[in-house]
């Protein structure tokens, strides 16, 4: 058994390489707490005393008594495998007989035109323009607290998703009703900016690399967020104050009081407006190919679960009772 300084030097470790490799903030919590798990299941043995057969049980262990979804379960084989290779050192090999957890097919929670007109009306302040933003240009909530200054391109009518999932970047629309409250937005914004430079702060979060190449990036306007935070957190590892984006639960919450006062019985989310984003496009008879790329799928087959949802019957197709 290791020594109960063990694990803090491996989490260090883990941290260093997953900040090496550029990987988000969300994701390095999310392996450190599967390795701590890992190790937890292992009696507190150090993985580097392990190996594929204690991944497998643990891994099966999951599927079979803790019942998670398939995607849980990837998550959890795909922080091992990053520990193994980029901070134990070497490849996990003969993992082929894990228990894979069921990957039941959902179909996505769709609004129409109506009930996102009903919702926004409900919704008021920055939870609307976020809302607006992943209804009328199709982001993930977290890809539109994460929208900088620099990434609205009100000319061209675009805006730049920088490191969506996948780490990839992508351009999609921006919906001309939305621009005159960005740009009131923005007005508030750089105010709110201009004061914290006064009072020696005004430093936005940084990519890792550009952190690195370029920190006096932090303070420009172009940098700062959109959907500022209300207040300042101070990097522990620098002492630099930054001010983060809006916190994804301030939306989320908004959207369920919404959703409540509304009284809609589908289990509406903010996720749910990214899919009407793609359903209502394909409604309006746009190409599936350009649906994909707007959303940033990697596949098209992804995009085409959307076509089992649209208001024309299963799979789009007319019923026969309705041309008698």
């Amino acid at each position: 058994m290791t020594s109960p300084t063990a694990a803090p030097r491996l989490l260090v470790q883990l941290r260093h390489a997953i900040r090496l490799h550029q990987y988000s903030p969300r994701t390095e919590e999310a392996y450190t707490g599967w390795v701590r798990r890992f190790v937890r299941f292992n009696g507190m043995r150090h993985p580097a005393e392990l190996g594929a057969p204690d991944v497998t049980r643990f891994l099966t262990h999951l599927a079979s008594a803790g019942r998670v979804s398939a995607s849980t379960q990837t998550q959890a084989l795909s922080a091992l495998l990053f520990l193994y290779r980029h901070v134990i050192g070497y490849e996990l090999e003969g993992l082929g007989s894990i228990v894979r957890a069921a990957k039941p097919v959902h179909l996505p929670v769709v609004l129409s035109r109506e009930e996102v007109r009903a919702l926004l009306e409900a919704l008021s302040g920055t939870s609307r323009l976020v809302t607006m933003l992943m209804y009328g240009s199709g982001l993930r909530l977290l890809e539109a607290l994460q929208v900088r200054v620099k990434d609205l391109d009100f000319g061209s009518g675009e805006i730049v998703v920088r490191r969506g999932k996948g780490g990839r970047d992508r351009v999609t629309m921006l919906a001309e009703s939305v621009t005159g409250e960005l740009r009131v937005q923005l007005e508030k914004v750089r105010r709110l900016h201009e004061r914290d430079l006064a009072t020696g702060g005004g430093s936005a979060p940084l990519p890792g690399a550009i952190q690195r190449k370029a920190p006096g990036a932090a303070r420009e306007w172009g940098w700062q967020f959109v959907f500022p935070a209300s207040r300042r957190h101070a990097d522990r590892a620098s002492g630099v104050w930054y001010r983060h984006h809006l916190h994804e639960s301030a939306v989320q919450r908004a959207v369920k009081r919404a959703v409540l006062e509304v009284g809609l019985s589908k289990r509406a989310t903010c996720h749910s407006f990214r899919h009407s984003f793609a359903t209502h496009l394909l409604q309006d008879g746009y190409d599936i190919r350009t649906v994909q790329e707007l959303l940033g799928h990697r596949d098209v087959a992804t995009t085409m679960i959307y076509t089992h949802v649209l208001n024309r019957g299963g799979y789009g197709v007319r019923s026969p009772a309705d041309r008698l």
